[in-house]
Parts: C-alpha cells; structure tokens; sequence
C-alpha cells in the first residue's frame, strides 16, 4: 500500500490517502492523477462549485462500483472545512460541506468524490437560488445531433426572456445549460420558470423535446425542469464523471456547441484544454438576470394537463396514478447490473414480448434512497400485441433501500 501524499495548499495541510488506488480502471487513473486533474483547473472548479453546499458523492471503491451519497459533512474533518446546514420539506436537516478553495476542493477528492454535485445556491443565502439549470436528457435511441438541437432551442428560449445561457456537455448522455439569476426568487418560483422552459421547449420543437414528467410518455429529450427543486444536486463544471473513459462535464461556448462531443471530453484532454485556453464561463455570474420574463411565461403557459389518478387514491397519500400505458415491474435492485441481470431474465421468460419493444420502452429508473442509489426496472408494452403483453408478475429483484429506517430520513 502506498504512504500518503501531504500537500501544502491555502495555507492547509491535505493528507492524501492511498494516492494509487487506482479510480478508473480503464485509463488506469488513480486517486493522486484525479486530485492533479482538479488541481490543474482548480479554478473552473471552484467557479461552479466555489461557496455552494454540496451533497458528497463518493466512490471508495472506485467507479466500477457504487457510490454512496453523504449529505452530513463528516465529524471528522479539518477545522477549516466550511459548512452549511439545509432544511429539507421532510423536516430534516444537513450540515453539508462547502467547497471554498483549493485545499478543500483536494479534501473532497481524497474522500472519494469523483464528480462535484452543488446545490444551486450560495452558502450565505440558502434560500434563493442564484442559477437556473436546464438537464436535457435524452431517452434510449435519440441521437446526439437531437441533444443539441434541443439545447439551441432551451438557449433562444432563455435569451428571449432576459436570461444568458451557459452550456456545458453532461459528462453523461446529456447536455445542460445553465443560466445565473438574481438570488431573491424562491426554489418552487425557480422550478416554475424551469418548468416554462421545458414546455415552451417541447412547443417549439414538439418532435425532438418533451416535459412530461411520466417517464413511459416521454419521447426524445426529456427537459427535465426538476433539478431546480430544493433538494437536487446537479454535477457542476469540469466535474468528473464516473463513466470508464473519465469523461468530464465541460463548459463550452455556443460556438462550439453544434461539434461538441461528449466523448471528446476527458480527464486527460481536459486538463489540457484549461491549461491551453482557460475557462469558458469566465465571468459567468456577472450577468444574472431578473427571473420575471420566465414567470410570467410560465403564467401565461397556465397549468401543466395532470393525469388521472386509480380511483379512491386522492387525498390518501398513495398518490397512485393511473398510467396511460400499459406498464409491468420487473425489479428493484441495489445495483445497476443486478437490475439489468434481471431485465435479461424477464426477456428470455417473455420472449415475443421482448422482441417488440423499442428502446425507450424499457425504462430503467435512478432512484434516490437513504444514502446511495437504487434502481426500479419497469417496461412500457404499449408496442407488443395483446395476446403477447405478460401481466405483472412478483419482482424479480425486489430490494428495499428503507428496511430498517424511518422513511422520512
């Protein structure tokens, strides 16, 4: 096992733990090559995640396996970590850590965190978001050149209503554009205006975009508004992403948009792209705009259709819907390849049903649990004939991410 690497950074002392473990076994990147890279473009870094609380994602065990989500800041840490404490609606609280400099940008790394996930306010107000945050995230099938036509769109959209842009590649499937605000507006009247973009998005360009929130009924590219509510964490700028070739959500200018391509984008290029030509949201937060252009988009716009719900559901707190399609379950999983395991035992039990599915009726869901996540297997047969459409049968996989705790936690 290697010693520790001790950096001098601000004026702290950094121990880096176990800096050869190697985090990315395809580019065999260890901890102490991800720690240079964040050195390197420190000050993008900083830019997008620089004084915001921020949940910690960490991956221990490298990007081959899960992460696990940390919102409390541990209690063993550095006397000059920053702090902040959220109120969530569930009545609960978290003191997260605030990244405000170098030294602890390097902390965070050494903790295992890959990608950088911020909330989208400052420390010193906590309450009124200073960004808004478009994710275009395309369903299974839909080509690239459909991403950014979507985001060219989300960008004429903002301009329109008063607002600058700034657009960076995921590091995933997906594409976001962000746009700073004045912090005086609450997190539901930024969701709200989100949620205007989204749909006059899908107006505009109805056969490449959509806002419905119902994962089975959306096609294209999902505009998802919902990052803008008050628990979401977004991967911020020159993050990191847990992908095998270490790919990085890059920030960009629009000129570069229409030939970006996220694979282009790594650990290494990366570093020396900031090095050769800096940061393109260089002043990014100087121009933030009033939110009421957007507001009132999103008045005129009226409410979003609702859907109904099963009968004797409302005002229960089951808050069961009806789906529009025809949907079974398959699994709840701890991990991803367990719950694809299991998507591939439903197939070779049902095989005239799997022959007919297109890729976005298979609906594999990211979910939330205590403190990593968890994934819901569940696929649309709107596509395959009656007599071949199985019913729903017991859950393959079937993992509770809350035995044994409160679910309010």
């Amino acid at each position: 096992m290697s010693s520790p690497d001790v950096l001098e950074l601000d004026g702290h002392r950094v121990t880096v733990t176990h800096p050869d473990k190697v985090v990315f076994p395809g580019p065999g990147l260890t901890k102490r090559d991800l720690l240079q890279y964040y050195l390197t473009v420190a000050d993008g870094a900083l830019r997008g995640v620089g004084d915001r609380p921020m949940i910690l994602k960490r991956f221990v065990k490298g990007v081959e396996h899960e992460a696990f989500f940390q919102k409390r800041a541990p209690s063993r840490r550095p006397p000059w970590i920053r702090t902040a404490e959220l109120r969530y609606r569930s009545g609960t609280s978290a003191e997260e850590v605030v990244v405000a400099d170098v030294a602890s940008l390097a902390w965070v790394v050494n903790l295992g965190c890959v990608d950088l996930n911020p909330h989208a306010v400052r420390a010193d107000d906590l309450d009124h978001p200073d960004e808004l945050r478009i994710d275009l995230d395309p369903v299974p099938g839909v080509p690239w050149s459909d991403v950014i036509a979507v985001a060219l769109t989300a960008r004429d959209v903002l301009v329109e209503n008063g607002l600058t842009p700034w657009p960076k590649t995921s590091g995933s499937r997906g594409f976001h554009v962000y746009a700073p605000i004045e912090p005086r507006h609450s997190f539901s009247q930024v969701r709200s205006a989100a949620h205007a973009v989204a749909r006059e998005v899908a107006r505009r360009v109805p056969h490449l975009a959509t806002a419905e929130w119902w994962k089975e009924e959306r096609h294209g590219v999902f505009v998802d508004f919902n990052q803008n509510a008050k628990d979401r964490t977004v991967a911020s700028a020159w993050s990191v992403r847990p992908t095998p070739d270490a790919r990085v959500s890059m920030p960009l200018t629009w000129d570069e948009v229409p030939r970006a391509r996220p694979a282009d984008h790594t650990v290494r290029s990366s570093a020396c792209r900031f090095v050769e030509q800096g940061d393109p949201w260089r002043g990014m937060h100087a121009g933030a705009a009033p939110l009421e252009p957007l507001l009132e988009l999103a008045e005129s716009l009226g409410p979003a259709p609702s859907h109904p719900r099963a009968p004797g559901t409302r005002g229960t707190g089951e808050g069961r819907r009806r789906p529009a399609k025809p949907l079974v379950e398959i699994a709840r999983a701890a991990s991803e390849s367990a719950a694809l395991d299991a998507l591939e035992q439903w197939k070779r039990a049902h095989p005239a049903a799997a022959a007919s599915l297109a890729p976005a009726d298979v609906l594999v869901d990211r979910m939330r649990g205590r403190s990593s996540l968890w994934y819901r297997v569940r696929v649309n047969l709107e596509h395959v004939a009656p007599e071949d459409r199985p019913g729903q049968e017991t859950l393959i996989v079937d993992y509770d991410p809350w035995q044994g705790w409160p679910r309010s936690l």
